[in-house]
Formats: C-alpha cells, structure tokens, sequence
C-alpha cells in the first residue's frame, strides 16, 4: 500500500513580516490538500523586541548567540506572539491547526550545542523527532504549527535552528508518510548569482551540489539550507523544493534538490 504524501514546510521569518505575500501564502497553504505541517521561524521580529528590551543581539558568521535574556525574548517571540499569530490566521481560514514548540509532546528532543571555538549558548542540536506524537496530531485533522524551539530531556528549552527542525521533522515522518519538504523564502529560490534574483537554479543533483561548491557560486547564506536539504534527501524525504511564496502553488520557477 502507498504511503500518503506529507508536506512539510518552513516559511522563513522575512516572508512573515511581508504581510501581503504572507497572507497569499496561507491562503496557498490552507488550500493544500492531506496533511500538512509548518514550521516557522522569525529571528528579525526577535531581534527587534530584544532591542525594545534592551537586550543586545549577538552574531557568529550569520548565527545568533543565544544567551539567557535571548531565550526568553526568542521564547516569547517565537512560541507566543508569531506561532499564535499564524495559527489564529489558519483557524481565520478555517484551517484547524495547533501552535507547538519540541517541549509539546517531547516532540523535538534536543542538546545543547557543545562550546568549541564560540559558545551559542541555549542553542540545541536536534536529537530526535518523537513522530508517533506528531501523527496523532495529525490524525485528528490538525495541522501542527512548529516554532524553531526544541528542548533537552531534562527540561531545557533552547533555540533551534528552523531550517534544522523542518528538515528533521520530514525524516522522522518519513516511516509514516511518504513526505516532501518546502522552503519558502524570500527568494525565487538557490540562485547562481546572489544579485540577480532571476538567476534560479531549477535542479540540484548531489553530484551538481558539490560542483556548486567547488565553483562557489553559493552564498554562505545558502549553504546550511543546502547542507539541511541533502541530509533530508539521506533520511528518507521523497521531494524538496526552495521558492518564494509562489512555492507552493507551482506556478513559478524553484528549485528541486534530488539525488
């Protein structure tokens, strides 16, 4: 018997404060048919509360050090005002869904980034997706809504890595469901020149990929979603596709990874 198709997609936080692409996105995700999940991010958002807080933001090479007033703001942000904010839109479009984070469920098992040459602080690894939970979400006709927080056996709650946790999430489901992954972004998708938003690369073979990397075409910026994508691919997701908001109603040019 054939698996049924689950769509998981991560919606990156720029295309959130974009509030007329948002909107068409949700209508696009609302309209899609079997089951679904979202994940989430929303790291601008987060850094401007901390700002209003008087929290300063600190960066490693494009990744937020997360110190002990980062997770209460990213706790705040994250799994209180942009998860509930999403949801209460879905349940607008009367789309049933539920807002999580890893705590919910032991659903996103994490540890704590080990220090090397930068300490990130209450940042987590993801260790395990608990997908039997997550199913019996979905088998209510649910829609579950994850933030980009996972947690640590003994209760810890630590940023995660929202690209990270989408990715996982699909690999687990992946014994359940035959699953695809979604990322929408702000861009057309992986691009062979960072200037030119027109410049999509439609097809990224493993074999293309690491041509890529040779020639250096992609920005850093790309690479971690790249690196996420392909260990998906090694876990056992059918499909991942990289786009805008269009995405997901396949009316505009993308990027498909395949092996």
């Amino acid at each position: 018997m054939e698996k049924e198709v689950l769509k998981v997609i991560k919606i990156g936080g720029k295309l959130i404060e974009n509030e007329v692409k948002f909107a068409e996105f949700l209508n696009d995700f609302v309209a899609l048919e079997g089951p679904k999940i979202l994940v989430h991010g929303g790291g601008n958002l987060a850094t401007e509360i901390a700002g209003k807080l008087g929290y300063k933001t600190q960066m490693f090479e494009g990744r937020r050090i997360t110190n002990a007033d980062s997770i209460k703001v990213i706790t705040m942000v994250y799994g209180g005002l942009i998860n509930k904010s999403i949801v209460a839109k879905l349940q607008a479009l009367q789309n049933n869904a539920l807002g999580l984070c890893g705590a919910d469920g032991m659903s996103i098992v994490s540890k704590k980034r080990p220090v090397k040459e930068v300490d990130f602080g209450f940042v987590g690894d993801v260790e395990r997706v608990n997908s039997e939970f997550i199913n019996s979400i979905l088998k209510q006709q649910i829609t579950p809504v994850f933030s980009a927080i996972s947690c640590t056996e003994d209760g810890l709650l630590l940023n995660t890595n929202g690209d990270s946790v989408a990715a996982e999430i699909a690999k687990a489901m992946s014994s359940i469901y035959e699953t695809e992954l979604y990322f929408c972004f702000e861009k057309k998708g992986v691009l062979a020149d960072a200037e030119d938003d027109d410049s999509v690369i439609e097809k990224i073979t493993r074999k293309r990929y690491k041509e890529l990397l040779e020639e250096k075409v992609i920005s850093d910026g790309m690479l971690p979603k790249l690196h996420n994508c392909f260990q998906a691919l090694e876990g056992g997701v059918k499909n991942i596709f990289l786009g805008d908001f269009r995405l997901l109603k396949n009316e505009s040019v993308y990027t498909k990874i395949s092996n």
